[in-house]
């Protein structure tokens, strides 16, 4: 195997990083359905939801935080690589 095959493999391998921005886009996800949940009686007239699914509602920014950490650790990562 030559040294050009073997750092195309490295490169798809997923790092750290990667898996933090993927496990940051399902909490925003499920913030944001817990979102359209809970603002959907709003416009049916219907009794609202307890509070504890206005705070699920709070993954949404918690995701997005998760998957900036993400962005921030590849970037890191890459500074490293390129340097050494």
């Amino acid at each position: 195997m030559s040294t050009e095959t073997q750092a195309k493999t490295d490169r798809d391998a997923p790092t750290t990083g990667d898996r933090l921005v993927r496990i940051g886009v399902v909490v925003f996800f499920v913030g944001a359905l817990a979102t359209l949940v809970t603002v959907a009686p709003l416009f049916l007239h219907t009794a609202r939801f307890p509070s504890f699914a206005y705070l699920v509602c709070m993954l949404m920014g918690v995701g997005f935080l998760i998957a900036g950490a993400g962005v921030l650790r590849t970037i890191a990562e890459q500074r490293r690589q390129a340097r050494a």
